[in-house]
């Protein structure tokens, strides 16, 4: 999850390398996947795995399958591995790219931001996101022996198994997509949330080196997380592609790629299929938007007075 700058980069100010950035996005991506962000992505890896669940019939799974510690699955140790990994990688690497097509491009902030997202989502998907995503979305997608009557395995022996029979790509199953939903998710996020800041300085007469009030950043995080979800598809892909649930369709293909998979959903559910889960992740997207982009700033700001 990915933090926008505290304030749009100005062409000219070419700010010096703050490698601080890397623990803040450490600390806020632990801050927003401990408090709602789990929640949202279990309802969503829910409906999206099981595309015929409503959202009232997957709140309801989730809870029988551990009350309020079954919206937490895969918080320990994989989300807590990859939020502590992800977010300092992606504040780290969207801010300093940010910063560059600024400078060196000449774009517009709302460009800018779109580039760095993309960036940014780019590196955190492949050096630190695919092995803990695909591992979440095991221990998510795996209860599903339970309601068979199976006992399922430990997370770490779902980890091993995995390790012995698939090596490193099985581990990292699922990974393209993975990239492919980050550069998208944080480009448009950060983007969007550009975009809309830019609209309020406009219609209020704040110059671009001045600071948008609080109301204004959430506001501009909310929209810019919210109308990032058009990618949902990329994200049922994804989860298609790593889940560890018992699979009854003959039509469904043995070695998945993301275009034979999105194929496969689309004939099975149709194009509806390929939203399924997107309520919890237009929630998720702007629970995450406004830790990573307002909360953070206070965060650097805090930071900054300290050095």
């Amino acid at each position: 999850m990915a933090p926008v700058a505290s304030e749009p980069v100005i062409p000219g100010q070419r700010k010096k390398v703050n490698w601080s950035n890397i623990a803040v996005g450490a600390i806020m991506n632990m801050f927003e996947v401990t408090t709602l962000g789990q929640p949202f992505e279990v309802l969503k890896t829910q409906m999206a795995a099981q595309r015929g669940d409503s959202m009232a019939t997957a709140v309801g799974k989730v809870w029988n399958r551990g009350g309020v510690l079954g919206f937490y699955q895969g918080l320990i140790p994989w989300a807590w591995i990859e939020a502590s990994t992800k977010g300092g990688v992606l504040l780290f690497t969207a801010a300093e790219i940010e910063n560059a097509s600024v400078n060196a491009l000449g774009v517009s902030p709302a460009s800018a931001g779109l580039i760095g997202g993309m960036g940014g989502g780019i590196c955190q998907a492949y050096a630190t996101m695919g092995f803990c995503t695909a591992m979440k979305t095991a221990e998510i997608t795996r209860h599903k022996q339970m309601e068979a009557g199976i006992k399922p395995p430990s997370t770490w022996a779902v980890f091993g198994d995995i390790w012995r029979r698939e090596g490193i790509k099985g581990i990292n199953k699922g990974v393209n997509a993975v990239a492919l939903r980050q550069m998208t998710n944080w480009g448009s996020r950060m983007g969007f949330a550009r975009l809309i800041e830019q609209m309020i300085r406009k219609s209020r007469g704040v110059g671009e080196d001045a600071k948008l009030g609080a109301v204004d950043k959430v506001v501009a995080s909310s929209l810019g997380g919210a109308l990032a979800c058009w990618n949902q598809p990329i994200e049922v892909v994804r989860v298609e592609m790593q889940s560890m649930a018992k699979q009854t369709s003959v039509n469904r293909p043995e070695k998945m790629t993301i275009f034979n998979t999105l194929s496969y959903i689309y004939k099975e559910n149709g194009l509806k299929g390929l939203y399924r889960g997107v309520t919890p992740r237009i929630c998720l997207g702007a629970w995450q938007t406004v830790c990573m982009v307002s909360f953070a700033d206070y965060v650097k700001v805090w930071v900054a007075q300290r050095k």
